[in-house]
């Protein structure tokens, strides 16, 4: 079975954003470029398959809809249709929102609407089920799809973490940044919240302080998590070890040894290595291409179980 890859200009045109999406296909693979790197498909082929299972992809801060190609593409080559954002005001051409609230009220919006959109307005729509739809999501994608499966952040808790944490990777990342993070705010935020997602993946979850107690007591979906033993970016103390206690049922985890927070972006082109050192570097002895290999079979495994008529 082929893949197919398609860039979809529906949210090119309402938010300078951008959707790529991954089916399974008979058609003819050739080598196409996705951003800094090369993969094998078949572009705009017919859909293969009626009733597929779609999972939209959430990046993390300053990536892209191709930051997880490689595991896209698995799945796709696994029967699932994959439709991945590049967020609005937070990818690698454009940080104008990072640091900041709208950033993290933003992009579960983007996501639902993206959801909505591949439902409802996807010209091959005919092919999915709706009963079956996954999220997958990267550090601040982890965060973005835990509101949309139904958790609810309490903002001024970030304050809180940088009052007692200020060397905090996310707190230095708010100050490099200037954002408005750690102002008090009295305002109210409508977290979007989508019953239709029945299985998520969460790989090194970002800004997990954010969800208190009893703010995912209605993500009662079946959750994998994915981190690192070590992780520099986002601490496992105030980040995967809040989600462990909050969570309504225990998740499917998996702990990465000597792995960076980077190990679940996709292994990098010599191109993307040049440009961007730090996300492609590994620790000593850590080879994310042999990772990725399970990796991905985990990912697809799980989706496979939980979403499986």
């Amino acid at each position: 079975m082929w893949f197919s890859a398609n860039c979809l200009l529906w949210m090119m045109r309402r938010s300078r954003g951008a959707v790529a999406v991954w089916y399974p296909s008979d058609g003819v693979s050739t080598p196409r470029s996705l951003a800094a790197f090369e993969q094998n498909v078949a572009e705009n082929g017919s859909v293969s398959g009626q009733s597929l299972a779609l999972i939209l992809i959430s990046h993390g801060s300053g990536g892209s809809s191709a930051s997880h190609y490689d595991t896209a593409l698995a799945l796709a080559d696994a029967g699932f249709v994959v439709a991945a954002v590049t967020h609005t005001g937070d990818n690698y051409m454009d940080q104008s929102a990072a640091g900041n609230r709208k950033d993290l009220t933003e992009r579960p919006r983007q996501l639902a609407r993206v959801l909505d959109y591949m439902l409802s307005g996807w010209s091959d729509r005919n092919h999915l089920d709706p009963s079956r739809v996954g999220l997958f999501g990267f550090s601040l994608g982890g965060f973005t799809v835990l509101v949309l499966s139904g958790g609810t952040p309490d903002l001024n808790r970030m304050r809180e973490l940088c009052n007692a944490r200020p060397t905090a990777p996310e707190c230095v990342f708010i100050a490099e940044r200037h954002g408005d993070q750690l102002d008090v705010t009295t305002s109210s935020v409508s977290w979007p919240h989508d019953p239709r997602v029945r299985a998520v993946v969460v790989a090194a979850p970002a800004v997990s302080y954010l969800f208190g107690p009893g703010s995912l007591q209605h993500v009662a979906m079946p959750i994998q998590l994915w981190r690192v033993s070590r992780d520099e970016q986002v601490p496992d103390e105030w980040n995967t070890a809040i989600l462990r206690a909050e969570f309504p049922s225990p998740p499917q985890e998996h702990v990465v040894a000597g792995g960076s927070h980077y190990a679940f972006l996709a292994p990098c082109s010599d191109a993307l290595a040049k440009v961007a050192a730090e996300i492609c570097t590994d620790p000593a002895g850590f080879d994310r291409a042999a990772f990725h290999r399970d990796f991905n079979k985990g990912v697809v495994e799980f989706f496979r179980t939980t979403l499986d008529k």
